[in-house]
């Protein structure tokens, strides 16, 4: 089976900072139909039009539109129907809108996880009352996070024992999830809303 080869020529236009480009690209070959994405690792929802020129394939005739690419998500855009035994070559414009239009189309989407402000890493206690509830809520988050049981870990462990013995504080007398964002612990953080708080404040 030949392999297809790809070019990719991006042009990023309108209403976006050009030091920051906010939606991804990617595609998916199945037999022999490449599925065009558009990926929004943001919080913040875009409208996007796509133009694809290129050789060895088919595609749709019809005008581009705008199509709605909401926040943390991933959004098929189009097909490309490869000519059978070649290889497809396209390049493609891009046209990114933060002023969303009323026009633009809304498909089915696909939620994604994305990289927090600040790294959240988990820290499970050996008497954690809110750790299954907390777990449960990050998971269901559009964030990425770790989590680390400490009497699994002994290092880690040790670490945090120095870090609060210095504060007066016993690990052992925590009874929340030890929460690491961006590096600063905190252990009066009771549930996902209060995390939310302090990811959005700044330091």
């Amino acid at each position: 089976m030949k392999k297809i080869l790809l070019f990719f020529v991006f042009l990023f236009l309108n209403q976006v900072n050009a030091q920051e480009i906010p939606i991804e690209i990617i595609d998916e070959k199945i037999s022999n139909r490449i599925r065009i994405y558009a990926i929004n690792r943001n919080e913040k929802d875009y409208d996007v039009m796509i133009t694809i020129k290129g050789s060895n394939f088919r595609q749709s005739k019809s005008k581009p539109r705008l199509i709605r690419v909401p926040a943390t998500s991933k959004v098929h855009l189009k097909d490309l129907i490869v000519t059978r035994g070649e290889q497809a070559v396209y390049t493609y414009d891009l046209i990114v809108n933060d002023s969303l239009s009323r026009r633009a189309i809304k498909k089915e989407y696909k939620l994604i996880k994305i990289k927090p402000k600040k790294l959240i890493t988990i820290y499970i206690t050996d008497n954690c009352t809110n750790c299954n509830s907390f777990i449960d809520s990050l998971a269901q988050s559009r964030y990425l996070f770790s989590v680390l049981t400490l009497n699994e870990k002994p290092k880690a462990r040790e670490a945090l024992q120095k870090a609060f013995e210095n504060k007066n504080i016993p690990l052992d007398s925590i009874h929340n999830a030890i929460v690491s964002l961006g590096g600063h612990l905190y252990i009066n953080i009771e549930n996902y809303q209060q995390l939310l708080e302090k990811l959005n404040t700044e330091e």
